[in-house]
């Protein structure tokens, strides 16, 4: 009854598509709609149903997604067929990503495309470029306030320069990937502009209060998210006399989907950069998509259901066409993102392994394993078709984003725990070499999060000071030891930007007044080419670190039980420095033991105790157990595998 429902309507739609529409080819655009129609109408129906212009809504839904699709090339076209034919791409061991700001690792979008053949000499074919969306010039949230969605930043470039990007890439086999601010605009958004000038439509496009009775409600659960730069959720806006929510900043207008001419205007945005050539949309601020009173306005299931809504129209359109979902929460939350069908990701593809990250940051500091594999053991699974993304290093600040949980268990004191690696990566230890800043610190709990580059945080930048090369190897070898992690864990790992060549802390960010007070800025560098031409020359830091990561994504390509097909297995060890999980070949070809010393000093395992129910690693001798990435058998004295300072093992197990 209720899917007759869904098909009577969808005929009525068709029968009020106009001329322009139904007198182009639409085959392969009718097929998907008439799949997807059912879930399609029903999520609609879910958010939108008890509107008296729900149908008419629906309508413009189907003329976007059409109008769209009428736009979308034919090379995009075939694309998504192969895509479709080989749904799993993308979990493929080949895929190794890098993020970057087009004016912090290029000057513009123009001269990024001269410097495409570094991914390639790196080995990098997924290439993530931070907002480049036209924005403000001093009240831009590094991108992230939007002011035009089908304008590129005149600072880097224009359309023709992402078009042109987008097919050097397709002839290299790198995906490209861009942001889309999906959950607020910038204050100086045309749409935010109407709504300033009292057009009633686009009032209601944002949250919009005439005096502080429900701002005051909503505050009394909302949490902050920049509590030293932004406090509260709500701005007043003295032009239009209103109040405004604001979640972010006060010059981040957040977007009401309660209105369903809002999402509708969001999917032509997405699917317009779709048809850009862009091969995955990362959404941003996804948690916030749906604001309630009462509760934390994050995660709500509107929210995912919103999320479950863009996936189904874009799956009409452009299917071939992959999705991130920036949420960076709890564990048990972050999964969702995928979605909650038992096997296909009915939301998005792709999510951030922000957990990861952050229990990787904990052994940095800990030098210990305990907490990351407590935290890796209680991780959720994902999604059959689903992949995370594997990082040490961001755009963003480093939270410290395990639970309380996992800190009592393996016997730390959660308050003075978290406590301490703050201390710890902001340099309030004399025997830390951490070069780190805190961020968005909180007066109220003192609660703060980490910026600062990679390399600053491991202690490269303070053993360059001493010129300690003692100290400086072990630097090295520690940062080789982190990729290693992101490479094998499961996933497509992320490379930062300047972390391949050693990049330091960049403290010019305090001079400048729209990002003095941000100390994200120090960790967003500006590359020095010159310096990265080191990357040739033997022996400097930039060819060591380099060449290292080199060498292990062309491994890792070749290495098929590095696909990401929930084939990973967590190995309990008796000794707490060192991490270790096993990934299984689904061809039952070479099995893989991933194995990492996080302390600075010797450690060693001992093999007797590695048992598993497919083989006995005790077994086995030097003569079978070859590391991949060295190509080396390891070093063993005896039964024991012997490991130096912050040194990893690929051994392959046959």
């Amino acid at each position: 009854m209720y899917e007759q429902l869904s098909h009577s309507i969808l005929n009525e739609i068709l029968d009020q598509l106009k001329p322009e529409i139904t007198d182009k080819e639409l085959n392969h655009f009718y097929t998907r709609l008439g799949a997807n129609f059912y879930s399609l109408f029903s999520l609609f129906q879910k958010l939108y149903g008890k509107r008296h212009d729900f149908k008419y809504q629906l309508l413009k839904l189907v003329e976007v997604m059409a109008r769209q699709y009428i736009m979308r090339s034919s090379l995009l076209k075939q694309q998504d067929l192969a895509r479709e034919k080989d749904f799993n791409w993308f979990l493929h061991q080949k895929w190794v990503g890098m993020t970057l700001y087009a004016d912090g690792f290029a000057e513009d979008l123009p001269d990024l495309a001269k410097k495409i053949d570094y991914f390639t000499e790196l080995g990098v074919n997924l290439v993530h470029i931070m907002p480049i969306l036209e924005c403000p010039k001093n009240a831009s949230d590094g991108g992230y306030a939007v002011s035009n969605y089908h304008k590129i930043d005149e600072r880097v470039g224009d359309l023709q320069d992402i078009s042109i990007i987008a097919n050097l890439m397709k002839e290299r086999d790198i995906l490209l990937v861009l942001d889309i601010v999906v959950n607020h605009t910038s204050n100086e958004h045309e749409w935010a502009e109407k709504a300033r000038q009292g057009d009633r439509k686009y009032q209601d496009y944002y949250y919009i209060f005439n005096n502080r009775e429900i701002p005051d409600m909503f505050e009394k659960t909302l949490p902050e998210v920049f509590p030293q730069t932004a406090p509260g959720n709500f701005t007043y806006d003295k032009e239009m006399g209103k109040w405004v929510m604001t979640i972010f900043n006060n010059y981040q207008w957040d977007l009401n989907y309660q209105n369903p001419a809002v999402f509708i205007e969001m999917l032509d945005i997405l699917l317009f950069w779709a048809n850009q050539g862009v091969d995955i949309l990362r959404l941003d601020a996804v948690a916030f998509l749906w604001k309630k009173i009462g509760g934390s306005s994050q995660n709500e299931e509107e929210a995912h259901i919103l999320l479950q809504l863009f996936k189904d129209c874009c799956q009409v359109t452009a299917p071939g066409t992959l999705f991130i979902a920036e949420a960076i929460v709890a564990p048990l939350e972050i999964v969702k993102y995928f979605g909650e069908d038992a096997i296909n990701a009915k939301e998005c593809e792709i999510a951030y392994n922000a957990t990861f990250m952050a229990l990787l940051w904990d052994a940095v500091a800990t030098k210990n394993a305990k907490l990351i594999r407590q935290g890796v053991r209680n991780l959720p699974d994902k999604l059959e078709r689903a992949t995370w993304l594997n990082y040490i290093r961001c755009h963003d600040d480093i939270g410290l984003g395990f639970t309380d949980d996992d800190i009592l268990q393996v016997g730390y004191e959660p308050r003075s725990h978290r406590q301490f690696l703050l201390n710890y990566f902001s340099g309030k230890f004399e025997d830390t070499a951490a070069r780190g800043l805190l961020f968005g610190q909180n007066p109220k709990n003192n609660d703060a999060r980490i910026s600062g580059t990679l390399t600053s945080l491991i202690g490269l930048e303070s053993a360059l000071e001493e010129n300690n090369q003692h100290k400086i190897d072990l630097s090295i070898q520690h940062i080789v030891l982190l990729h290693a992690m992101i490479f094998s864990f499961g996933g497509i790992p992320l490379i930062y930007y300047g972390d391949e060549i050693g990049t330091l802390n960049d403290y010019s960010f305090m001079g400048n007044l729209s990002k003095a007070n941000d100390t994200r800025w120090a960790h967003r560098p500006k590359i020095d080419w010159q310096k990265a031409q080191k990357r040739k020359i033997e022996g400097s830091i930039e060819y060591t670190i380099f060449t290292a990561l080199q060498r292990m994504i062309k491994v890792r390509k070749e290495i098929s039980a590095f696909g990401d097909f929930n084939n990973r297995e967590l190995i309990n060890l008796s000794n707490p420095h060192l991490f270790a999980f096993l990934r299984l070949d689904i061809h039952g070809k070479n099995h893989i033991l991933v194995i990492g010393n996080f302390d600075a000093s010797y450690q060693y395992l001992n093999l007797a105790e590695m048992h598993h129910n497919l083989f006995r690693l005790n077994d086995m001798n030097n003569n079978i157990i070859i590391d991949l990435y060295s190509g080396e058998s390891p070093t063993m004295f005896k039964d024991q595998l012997v490991l130096s300072p912050f040194r990893f093992y690929w051994l392959s197990i046959n």
